[in-house]
């Protein structure tokens, strides 16, 4: 805490008035809103549930912090925008964060420091780690009432740049940086993560891909046996071995599709005629669908591929969707069914550019897998926040750095006495009303 006796440091005078200010007040947080995702962290059980898959090899006898503790502190930090573990050297003896994970403000203990979160980032094996990624996939089962009858989960990587030589590492000509390429799983329609999985800085191959989602899709049928699963993912993820895979086990996919000279010459004579019709009205673009089999050299079978074909004043431009989905017109396919992953670019980047989740600085790869799984268990923490909201309010759909902003980041005035303790918000607070309906909307369910 800032030392109280420190000497009064002055502003400028304010119409004749001395402006003096000193740090005194008290025990102030500039985070008061953290208690609302505690109240969050409570109703999903998150701490608990990947505490106790992590081995916690200390002394019963000698442990001042409980691991779900530790957790805890971790991802309401990371929730609250500080991404690194040696933040809580200084979020330590914060009230809000004390009170958020069940100490008294004044006469509790102070939280951990970085050393201790430091050792439980670096505590998990691989088996724990795959132990890890299943709470995660039971947390989004979880936020079903009911098993649903379909869902469609996207697939998609994205480039995180390393600091120094940690493992996994790999330069990539594309970002022209060394960098891992972590996978990301999202259920768009409920902006739910599924899966967060590090690995090497190169694009993955069918068998890789095949493996993550062998395991993913196992997870989630241990819930749901008879949901319709669709996947969805951009050219590299519509390997031969991955559609096989799919294929074999009732999966629907949507892959997006390199362009060869094969199904350029099976789509000619719509292209063509989409070329005649923009030049004879003179139009800017015009855009068209087509549909056809096709069948690579490696692929065991004919698939479904559907276009979309625009010519423009510049020339053509045709993209390809490959598809086990037997149903549905081509531009229902390409223009609503897989135009729709584009929400999941915009998942990752809540992830990873609000919530710092690309703060991989660790030497081992098993850490940097840890710290993904902590930045996906704050992710949850500002879901959970952002979908008691209610549908109305101008929040309702606001990204994550809106809410930090509007809601988490509050000053108030905290005291201790004998019987309670008191947080003071400030008079003029412009989301009071909607905080109050949000600590009632975030209370734990009923035992």
């Amino acid at each position: 805490m800032s030392d109280p006796t420190a000497a009064a440091f002055a502003f400028p005078s304010v119409r004749g008035r001395k402006l003096t200010a000193a740090f005194d007040g008290g025990r102030l947080t500039s985070d008061g809103g953290v208690l609302l995702l505690a109240q969050a962290a409570r109703r999903l059980g998150i701490a608990e549930k990947l505490a106790a898959v992590i081995p916690d090899g200390r002394d019963p006898s000698r442990v001042v912090h409980p691991l779900p503790e530790i957790v805890l502190a971790r991802i309401l930090a990371i929730a609250c925008g500080y991404a690194d573990a040696d933040d809580l050297d200084h979020l330590r003896a914060d009230p809000a964060f004390k009170l958020a994970c069940g100490r008294l403000p004044e006469s509790g203990r102070d939280l951990m420091s970085q050393p201790t979160v430091s050792r439980l980032e670096n505590t998990p094996g691989l088996r724990d780690l795959i132990r890890l990624g299943r709470v995660l996939v039971d947390l989004y089962c979880a936020s079903y009432a009911v098993p649903p009858a379909a869902v469609t989960l996207d697939i998609d990587d994205t480039c995180d740049v390393v600091h120094g030589q940690q493992q996994l590492s790999l330069f990539h000509g594309h970002y022209d940086a060394r960098c891992f390429l972590p996978i990301h799983v999202y259920d768009t329609a409920t902006g739910c993560p599924v899966a967060v999985i590090l690995r090497p800085g190169k694009t993955p191959s069918g068998c890789e891909v095949r493996g993550h989602l062998r395991r993913l899709i196992r997870a989630i049928r241990r819930h749901w046996p008879d949901t319709a699963i669709t996947l969805r993912g951009d050219g590299h993820y519509g390997r031969p071995e991955v559609m096989d895979w799919c294929e074999d086990h009732g999966i629907a996919y949507i892959f997006g599709l390199s362009g060869t000279k094969a199904l350029a010459a099976k789509v000619e004579p719509t292209a063509d005629h989409i070329r005649v019709v923009r030049a004879i009205g003179k139009k800017d673009a015009e855009r068209g669908f087509a549909e056809t089999t096709h069948a690579a050299k490696s692929w065991r079978q004919k698939r479904r591929v559907t276009a979309r074909i625009e010519a423009t004043r510049l020339g053509l431009d045709i993209r390809y969707i490959v598809t086990n989905i037997t149903t549905g017109t081509p531009e229902w396919l390409y223009a609503d069914l897989y135009c729709a992953r584009g929400q999941a670019e915009n998942l990752i980047k809540l992830h990873k550019g609000q919530l710092a989740s690309d703060r991989t600085s660790c030497r081992s790869a098993a850490a940097n897998q840890m710290r993904l799984v902590l930045h996906t268990a704050a992710y949850w923490l500002m879901l959970t926040v952002r979908d008691a909201v209610p549908n109305a309010h101008r929040l309702a759909k606001a990204e994550f750095a809106t809410l930090r902003l509007r809601l988490l980041k509050l000053g108030a005035r905290i005291r201790e006495t004998a019987t309670r303790v008191r947080l003071a918000f400030a008079a003029a607070c412009p989301e009071a009303d909607l905080l109050r309906h949000l600590i009632v909307a975030l209370a734990p369910a009923p035992a």
